[in-house]
């Protein structure tokens, strides 16, 4: 996306600095009224950073986490082998604490550490220089499959159409195009116009402080909707599909997104609209039977009661119910577009046939 790289990091919101020693994020949660930058070389930085969703998306967590375990790892060269493979997996093991649900987090951590194992033998120093190699395969993987992805996603939906999406898997969320708008973005590149309805995405509200601002930034038709109008402009036929991200993915097709998202397939299920998740097949864990199998993150209830408001909109005593997310069941979903392909029912044939494939 040119308004990124010229505006922004050069590839979506995550980069490795100048001098290679740290990691340069924007600071989601200060969009949009400003962009800011946050430097990242401490893995307690890298901790709050993924908790706080000043980086967030699973791809874009995951692009972080594997800069983190090279940054992470220079002030340890002058340990031997040993010493630094326990430290740095003590390291890893810390900020995969941060956000448990999301895939790609102990994906790109697990990769790094196959690095430091992979090269048990060599010199230390030029284990952190493999891991820096690593990391910036990562993202440059990352870019490949987001075009991919959104070529893929840009055959289900034709010129006009409307498209409904829930949170944020843009290039903030990733590496450049994004996921589930990827497709709108590569059409607008093209000369292919179509209308965005997004959801505003409660309670920290991504849909309407990033996508919105992502596709207005890019001159796309978009309309900002609250949650609960969703149902109303699927009933006024103004919507022809729905794009969601993913953050994790089971064998049978079941998947985690933002809270919300299952609704959001309830509802297009009930109105005969398409219903598509997009994202890498690194967010697809085989390892995870069902949706059951995925551990959803609770957060603080004061981003219900507090956060947004000059005074709190129910009583300190209020009790809350916060999950990140939330598991949509495999029958509301049409399809899962990843950068392999387009993977249809009966999903837990088809996506090892993926990975077999793959």
């Amino acid at each position: 996306m040119g308004y990124f790289k010229e505006e922004h990091l050069k590839s979506g919101s995550v980069a490795l600095s100048d001098d290679g020693k740290a990691v340069v994020i924007i600071d989601q949660t200060k969009l949009p009224g400003s962009t800011e930058y946050l430097t990242l070389t401490t893995k307690e930085e890298f901790y709050d950073a993924i908790k706080v969703l000043a980086v967030r998306g699973a791809p874009a967590i995951g692009i972080c986490a594997a800069y983190a375990m090279y940054v992470l790892a220079l002030p340890k060269e002058g340990l031997d082998y040993a010493a630094f493979s326990a430290a740095m997996r003590e390291d890893g093991e810390f900020v995969n604490s941060s956000r448990p649900t999301a895939v790609n987090l102990s994906w790109a951590i697990r990769r790094q550490m196959r690095v430091i194992e992979k090269n048990e033998g060599k010199s230390v120093p030029d284990i952190i220089r493999a891991l820096k190699e690593e990391a910036i395969a990562v993202h440059k993987e990352d870019v490949e499959m987001c075009g991919r992805i959104s070529d893929y996603g840009l055959t289900l939906i034709k010129p006009g159409d409307g498209v409904l999406t829930h949170c944020n898997a843009g290039p903030l969320a990733t590496s450049q195009y994004g996921t589930a708008i990827g497709p709108i973005l590569l059409g607008k590149e093209r000369g292919i116009d179509f209308k965005v309805f997004a959801d505003e995405t409660r309670p920290l509200l991504q849909g309407a402080r990033l996508t919105s601002y992502e596709l207005e930034k890019a001159g796309v038709d978009v309309t900002l909707i609250c949650d609960n109008m969703a149902s109303m402009v699927m009933k006024n036929g103004w919507v022809q599909a729905c794009f969601v991200g993913c953050d994790r993915v089971a064998a049978n097709g079941d998947f985690a997104n933002k809270i919300g998202t299952s609704g959001v397939a309830i509802l297009a299920k009930h109105y005969g609209i398409p219903f598509y998740t997009l994202g890498p097949t690194s967010t697809i864990d085989m390892n995870c039977k069902t949706g059951s199998d995925i551990k959803i993150e609770l957060r603080d209830p004061d981003e219900i009661k507090t956060m947004w408001y000059e005074k709190p909109m129910a009583l300190p005593e209020t009790k809350c119910f916060n999950p990140s997310f939330d598991v949509t069941d495999h029958e509301l979903l049409t399809a899962i577009v990843t950068d392999r392909g387009i993977v249809y029912p009966p999903f837990d044939v088809n996506l090892k046939k993926l990975f077999a494939e793959g």
